[in-house]
């Protein structure tokens, strides 16, 4: 337990996914490929971030992304975001450009989410870590098992959670997720392949309608 460096909260509602094999293999499995001198995206202190900005008594939204950034620079511990600096990326920006025309808010010249994450909106990627330049190389080492398992604990232990599903990928994990509960809002992916198909989903404005109603605080979508 003592060798995973993860927000404190997190660390007590894991801790038993911690101490199975599997994520034991992840472990090893990452350091072999970094003695191999594969570049491993992100940096190791960011593999948690979006645990760490966001603690789990704090999540009130949750963003399910698929794979981290395997470009240099662009990965931080948090699905879409870009650390100051790095353009947005092609996805990033149709987000962005969706909340413009669901909130009128302005489109940032940052792609740096953070702001979103210290008001409870969780940035979970299903993989947490990337080969350099090879996007899903880590799909298949055991990542999903252990976010599989962050899903399920946030459906079992809190209630009134906004789940925003963006694509295939992510709608996938709505059978971890108890509907009874919480609320599931579902779209396009904001990739520019899927066309215009993301745009006026409203899921913003949706989302706060959603925490208003049951007294919560909604997120300010600035950053």
């Amino acid at each position: 337990m003592a060798e995973v460096r993860i927000e404190e909260s997190w660390k007590n509602v894991l801790e038993e996914e911690f101490k199975k094999p599997y994520f034991r293999e992840i472990k090893q499995f990452l350091t072999t490929e970094k003695k191999a001198g594969k570049i491993i995206y992100p940096p190791g202190k960011l593999i948690f971030n979006a645990f760490d900005q966001t603690p789990f008594d704090e999540v009130s939204v949750v963003i399910i992304g698929q794979d981290p950034y395997h470009g240099p620079g662009q990965a931080m511990g948090m699905c879409f975001s870009v650390p100051p600096g790095v353009n947005p990326p092609p996805s990033l920006k149709n987000i962005f450009k969706e909340i413009n025309l669901d909130l009128g808010l302005p489109v940032p010249n940052h792609g740096d989410l953070s702001a979103w994450a210290k008001q409870g909106v969780f940035l979970l990627n299903a993989m947490l870590t990337v080969e350099k330049s090879n996007a899903g190389s880590h799909s298949k080492i055991g990542w999903q098992i252990f976010t599989d398992a962050v899903i399920r604990v946030l459906s079992d232990q809190k209630k009134g959670l906004v789940f925003l599903l963006w694509g295939k990928f992510a709608q996938g994990k709505i059978d971890l997720i108890d509907q009874l509960k919480h609320f599931v809002l579902t779209s396009a992916h904001p990739s520019p392949f899927t066309g215009n198909a993301f745009f006026n989903n409203h899921h913003f404005s949706k989302t706060n309608e959603i925490l208003v109603s049951q007294g919560k605080e909604e997120i300010d979508w600035r950053i």
